[in-house]
């Protein structure tokens, strides 16, 4: 799952989140975001909105059965974002599923720890990074819908966009599932 967000050098970066989903108790394990402890708890409040609604992604997902690891690789070494909370739900019911985001997508924006979507900051700038690590659809809020304007033609035509509501809807659109 790939998302593009201010890291702490306060420069816009591509972040990939991989997912590990094994047999276990619960628990979540982080790797990746070294000391930043702003960074560990955006994950975290991803995963406990994960943990709450993850029976409205799917009945059978029962998040007590698993263990997950989240990795965060940041390619262009912008420092640990703090604006991955969707991002890291996501990816986690992209593991659980064993459902794979769609392809060359890049899902921006983030929420709060109960699930109100936060616009993208730099929303134009955030599509130009997304483009340029190649992304082909982007995976927008609806918060962010106000900003389109500001965003060159040529490059909002460049992507296949769609729009989430919140993060339930968000899941089902990045993953594909209707």
């Amino acid at each position: 799952m790939h998302t593009v967000a201010y890291g702490n050098s306060e420069h816009l970066g591509l972040y990939r989140l991989e997912t590990q989903v094994t047999a276990g108790n619960g628990a979540l394990r982080t790797s990746g975001l070294g000391q930043n402890s702003s960074a560990k708890e955006a994950i975290k409040v991803g995963f406990d909105y994960f943990k709450a609604n993850a029976s409205r992604i799917s009945a059978s997902i029962r998040t007590s059965d698993h263990d997950y690891h989240l990795h965060v690789v940041e390619p262009h070494n912008t420092g640990p974002a703090i604006a991955m909370t969707l991002s890291a739900f996501v990816a986690l019911c992209s593991g659980v599923m064993s459902r794979p985001l769609q392809q060359q997508m890049v899902v921006l924006g983030s929420m709060s720890l109960g699930g109100a979507i936060i616009p993208v900051e730099n929303l134009a700038e955030s599509l130009q990074v997304a483009f340029d690590a190649g992304a082909k659809r982007i995976l927008l809020p609806m918060a962010s819908v106000r900003d389109i304007p500001t965003i060159p033609g040529e490059l909002f035509a460049k992507f296949q966009t769609s729009f989430y509501s919140d993060p339930i809807d968000a899941a089902f659109k990045a993953l594909g599932v209707e």
